[in-house]
């Protein structure tokens, strides 16, 4: 297929979509969304050399594509009113505790990460179960009528556990199970290429996806990149994966919501040794924080440590067959 001329393209208000960008045929595009540039905003942020490789095209037409992508999406400074008025648009999801809804101010919010993590035993899978049902919910119910992608890194969902939940809040538990699409991922290359098809996924299946849970983000680097040597290795990519769970969010409007495990550092004697997996990466990557730690019987404490804007803060909720609840 010839390469389109700017005049072909014609103004740049009719950009939009990739097929459109100078130079970029159909079989182009395929190439690009292999490489996981799927709008035009990811080309636009792309660099000339990427692009040029993944596409297989010239540099010289790579920049081009690039420049017309830039000027379609205005890319720039925005004033701070704006970003107010985009938040506007920010949603929650009711985690089953007003308790624990408080402390979030309202829930688990969307185009954000919320990581929670704890010992085992501590409700962080539980949370993630319930957060996949009640995503489903009426908006009046503090739901989003939406559906959820969940990346079971550890082998633990239980269907069984869905039904339950589903049931306790009145809905369809088969179709409640429908509108979870569950993937199992058996290494880190497998968890990272399964988060970079969810974009494809969305747009290929017309899913309205509104929650993405990764349970455990962890797990499986943490076991494959033992040691030191391995640590800088390891860092990178999952600062990688979280760079792409970020973008889903943003893109598409949802929350993802990711489960960690935790060690014992032995260097700290006064205090909780407690620490997440993962280090500052995981730390500067998640938007919300959450530390759960196991209490008396069903009772579960949640410590909100990291918050761009909310204060640390702590609550008791209980974890009941019915589902996530405040403490009786």
């Amino acid at each position: 297929m010839a390469k389109k001329t700017d005049s072909e393209v014609g103004e740049m208000g009719e950009i939009k979509k990739l097929e459109d960008l100078p130079g970029i045929s159909k079989a182009t595009v395929e190439k690009l969304s292999a490489a996981g540039i799927t709008d035009l905003i990811s080309l636009a942020v792309a660099s000339p050399q990427l692009l040029a490789e993944a596409a297989e095209i010239s540099k010289e037409t790579a920049l081009k594509a690039i420049q017309a992508a830039r000027a379609a999406v205005e890319i720039g400074f925005k004033t701070g009113d704006e970003f107010l008025k985009e938040r506007e648009s920010i949603e929650k999801i009711t985690t089953g505790s007003k308790a624990l809804d408080g402390l979030l101010n309202g829930g688990i919010e969307t185009r954000a990460i919320t990581e929670v993590f704890g010992e085992f035993g501590s409700s962080k899978t539980q949370l993630a179960f319930q957060l996949s049902v009640n995503v489903q919910l009426p908006k009046e119910r503090g739901g989003l009528e939406g559906q959820t992608i969940f990346v079971d890194t550890e082998g633990t969902f239980r269907p069984e556990r869905i039904v339950q939940l589903a049931t306790a809040l009145g809905l369809d538990p088969i179709k409640t199970l429908q509108n979870i699409k569950v993937a199992r991922a058996y290494s880190s290359d497998h968890q990272m290429l399964l988060v970079e098809k969810i974009d494809e996924t969305i747009r290929k299946e017309g899913l309205k996806v509104k929650l993405i849970v990764v349970d455990s983000l962890t797990a499986l680097f943490r076991s494959e990149y033992a040691g030191r040597g391995n640590l800088a290795d390891r860092q990178q990519r999952i600062n990688r994966h979280l760079h792409t769970l970020q973008k889903l969010a943003d893109t598409h409007g949802l929350a993802v919501f990711v489960t960690n495990q935790v060690m014992a550092n032995p260097a700290i004697f006064f205090g909780n040794p407690t620490q997440a997996i993962g280090g500052h990466i995981v730390g500067h990557g998640s938007t919300y924080r959450i530390y759960l730690r196991k209490a008396k019987n069903e009772k579960r404490i949640a410590r909100l440590i990291d918050s761009p804007h909310l204060p640390e803060g702590e609550v008791v909720f209980t974890v009941t067959p019915e589902g996530i609840r405040d403490e009786s």
